[in-house]
């Protein structure tokens, strides 16, 4: 039984390691079993898992992720980092090709749009770094 009630949020700052994208799903899914959110696990945690994995990948700086509730089964997930530069799949009306069957790179993204209800980005203009970074997001819930 959650004993806050939405809504509430959550904000991990990540080192730049690479076990930091592994701590924060595990502190993803400790903060949905502590709000009685544990149905939404499975779509958050490879929604987290993608952005923070892009994030690490694709930037040099500090990154980290916020888990934010919307109402009592819905949840936004976003990782924010200190590039301002927006992935392909995060701009407005994109189209990105599906990479090839055997690619070794390139679908975490398509699996964010696949399994997000809606998704989002955010440059931040003075955050942090000279050049800014940006807040990517995504949000899941139970069906309406």
């Amino acid at each position: 039984m959650a004993t806050v009630s939405p809504p509430w949020n959550y904000t991990l700052h990540l080192p730049r390691d690479a076990r930091a994208p592994g701590v924060a799903r595990g502190t993803l899914r400790l903060v949905l079993a502590a709000h009685g959110m544990t149905e939404l696990t499975p779509t958050a945690e490879l929604l987290a898992s993608e952005l923070l994995t892009n994030a690490h990948a694709h930037t040099k700086g500090a990154y980290g992720l916020r888990i934010r509730s919307v109402a009592p089964d819905r949840l936004v997930v976003a990782v924010w980092d200190t590039d301002p530069t927006v992935p392909d799949a995060f701009k407005e009306g994109a189209s990105v090709a599906v990479p090839e069957q055997d690619a070794e790179h390139g679908r975490g993204l398509h699996l964010v749009r696949a399994c997000a209800d809606s998704l989002g980005v955010s440059v931040l203009r003075e955050w942090g770094a000279p050049k800014g970074g940006k807040l990517l997001w995504a949000e899941c819930g139970e069906a309406r």
